[in-house]
């Protein structure tokens, strides 16, 4: 039972600990605006890190964003006006998921269309190798009798 409990301490203390991007000063007091803001703040980009949302990173920028965010949801602002406001400072790079339109077409597009040309290429070897096989078998065919023995007999010197 003690080897169990210290197998469980040691675990747990070599565990990788949560980071806690979000500093006890930026959490607002109204628990409705503040869990607004934390959907939206994971929602958001990290412009230094990159693929962190501002909610995970422990960057200044990302730290302004937060605040930011959470200012203009004080200030009466909807979720969709945040995130406007922020698209329009910093481009469609700072949404992790980016909206679907004309220009993030090939971005949503091209996994789809990979797989496909993928599939298809798999087909038409595939084809190639049944049709090559098949021609095989109908070449074997054609073998006259004494053809097809001295094939045989290679084949069997073959295999030895």
């Amino acid at each position: 039972m003690k080897l169990l409990r210290h197998a469980l301490i040691a675990l747990a203390l070599l565990s990788p600990v949560a980071a806690f991007a979000v500093q006890p000063d930026e959490v607002l007091s109204d628990p409705a605006l503040e869990t607004r803001a934390r959907a939206l703040s994971k929602e958001l980009r990290c412009m230094v890190c990159q693929n962190q949302s501002i909610d995970d990173s422990d960057a200044p920028l990302a730290r302004d964003l937060r605040i930011l965010v959470r200012e203009r949801l004080q200030a009466g602002e909807s979720d969709q006006q945040v995130i406007n406001f922020l698209v329009a400072r910093y481009g469609e790079f700072v949404l992790l998921r980016p909206r679907f339109s004309w220009h993030t077409a090939l971005l949503w597009l091209a996994p789809g269309a990979v797989l496909l040309i993928g599939a298809c290429g798999v087909l038409v070897l595939a084809r190639r190798y049944r049709a090559g096989s098949e021609r095989a078998t109908a070449e074997r065919e054609k073998l006259t009798p004494p053809e097809a023995a001295r094939l045989a007999e290679i084949l069997r010197q073959g295999e030895q």
